[in-house]
């Protein structure tokens, strides 16, 4: 089923909500954002013979728009839609290079979990131990690999982003709230708010770990 974009902006209407926004309105900020999600579509449609979906690759372009709403000024020669497309596609190749690394440089102390204590472990780990504790590992693999069905399954992509920045979901960094809202364009507040619902929905979604 096709997902249905809004239109995009005139000319006239993109130079009136990018003067809002650089006046402090977060709301024109979001119109800027979902009007040209439809750029975000078309650019992500190119690339989706490569190891990432149609929708893993819309959710990566829509961090690159986000980015170009927010470090777009007035007075640029170009248009946002243009000045976007760059920084979209940038997002989109980041990510497939990142892919492709990662495949190739495939290593055994990558960060698989946590074990019972709270202590991090690796599949370097997970080799060495005795058949006993190899069980409790795969249990926690398996928990892992449902909380990562749980997020495209019961949030929405902000959510998805959030919690992945946060908490280094993916083999990512994990952030602080101010860098996330940094990287996002909102408040800190608001990825605060947007935290605590997305780990609400995890854990209805999900029950207790234990």
């Amino acid at each position: 089923m096709s997902v249905s974009f809004p239109k995009p902006l005139s000319e006239e209407e993109e130079k009136y909500y990018i003067n809002l926004y650089e006046h402090g309105d977060k709301i024109a900020g979001d119109i800027l954002i979902e009007r040209n999600l439809r750029l975000v579509a078309h650019i992500a449609k190119k690339y989706t013979s490569h190891s990432h979906t149609m929708d893993d690759f819309i959710s990566i372009g829509t961090i690159g728009l986000i980015k170009a709403v927010s470090t777009y000024r007035s007075g640029k020669s170009t248009r946002l839609a243009t000045y976007a497309a760059k920084c979209i596609e940038n997002e989109i190749l980041m990510s497939i290079r990142s892919t492709k690394k990662n495949a190739s440089e495939v290593s055994l102390n990558i960060p698989v979990g946590m074990d019972k204590d709270g202590n991090e472990i690796s599949l370097n780990d997970i080799l060495g131990t005795e058949p006993d504790d190899i069980a409790d590992n795969i249990d926690l693999k398996i928990k892992i690999r449902n909380m990562l069905g749980a997020l495209g399954a019961c949030l929405t992509k902000r959510e998805q982003t959030v919690l992945i920045h946060r908490y280094g979901v993916l083999g990512r960094r994990p952030k602080t709230q101010r860098e996330v809202a940094h990287l996002l364009g909102i408040s800190r507040s608001y990825v605060s708010r947007i935290e605590k619902r997305a780990l609400q929905k995890l854990h209805e979604e999900l029950g207790p770990l234990d």
